[in-house]
C-alpha cells in the first residue's frame, strides 16, 4: 500500500466520514472558483486545478491528484488533516468565521493566516521527514509558501512578507531540532546520523 493510501486510512480512522472528491465534478467547487476569480480580480486562477480544499469531512482535490507523486499526496494529506483537526477543535461555525472574516476577508485575513500557518508548519514537517531537511529548506518552497500568504492565492491573507519569512524560518528551526535531536538513551557512533 502506498504511503498516501495508508495516510488516507489513518485519517478515516480519525474522521470516519472522510472522503476525496474531484473538484471538477463538484458544483460548489466550480462556484467557489468563479467567486474567487472575481474577489481576487483574476489573481486566484488555480482553485480548481492546483489547490486542495477541506470542507467538512471532504477533501476536494484538483484533476492533478492522480498524477501527483505518492510523497506529494502524503504531504498534502498531512496539511489537510491539520484543517480537519482544527474544525474539530473550533467547531464548524467558528472555523468558518475565523477563516473568512477577521480582520478582513481580503487583504488582512488574520484568522485565515493563523489557520493556514498551522497547516503549513505541518507541510514543512512532512516535507522534511519525507524528502529531507534540504527539501524543506529549499528557496523554491520558501518562496512558494510566502507567496501563498502574501499573494492572491488566499486573498492576500497576510501581506507582510518579512513576518511570514520569520514564521517560516522559526518553524524550520523547530523542525530541524526535532529531526536532528538524537533519541534519548542512544549513543551515536561517529559520523552516524539519527533516523
Amino acid at each position: 500500500m502506498d504511503l498516501s493510501e495508508r495516510l488516507i486510512e489513518e485519517i478515516r480512522q480519525e474522521f470516519p466520514a472522510f472522503r476525496l472528491v474531484d473538484k471538477r465534478r463538484h458544483g460548489m467547487s466550480r462556484a467557489i472558483d468563479r467567486a474567487l476569480k472575481i474577489v481576487t480580480i483574476g489573481g486566484q486562477r488555480g482553485y480548481l486545478t492546483v489547490y486542495h480544499t477541506v470542507i467538512g469531512d471532504t477533501l476536494y482535490v484538483p484533476a492533478s491528484w492522480e498524477s501527483t507523486s505518492d510523497v506529494e499526496r502524503a504531504i498534502v494529506l498531512r496539511h489537510e488533516r491539520v484543517h480537519l483537526r482544527q474544525r474539530r477543535r473550533y467547531g464548524t461555525a467558528l472555523m468558518t468565521f475565523l477563516y473568512l472574516v477577521p480582520f478582513f476577508p481580503v487583504g488582512l485575513a488574520w484568522g485565515r493566516a493563523r489557520i493556514e500557518w498551522e497547516a503549513y508548519v505541518e507541510t514543512l514537517r512532512a516535507t522534511a521527514e519525507l524528502c529531507g531537511l534540504g527539501a524543506a529548506r529549499s528557496p523554491e518552497l520558501r518562496a512558494r509558501i510566502v507567496r501563498r500568504f502574501t499573494g492572491p492565492d488566499y486573498g492576500w491573507m497576510w501581506p507582510f512578507g518579512r513576518q511570514v519569512e520569520r514564521w517560516y524560518d522559526a518553524a524550520l528551526q523547530v523542525i530541524a531540532a526535532e529531526l536532528e535531536e538524537p533519541r534519548a538513551g542512544t549513543v551515536l557512533e561517529q559520523g552516524e546520523h539519527p533516523a
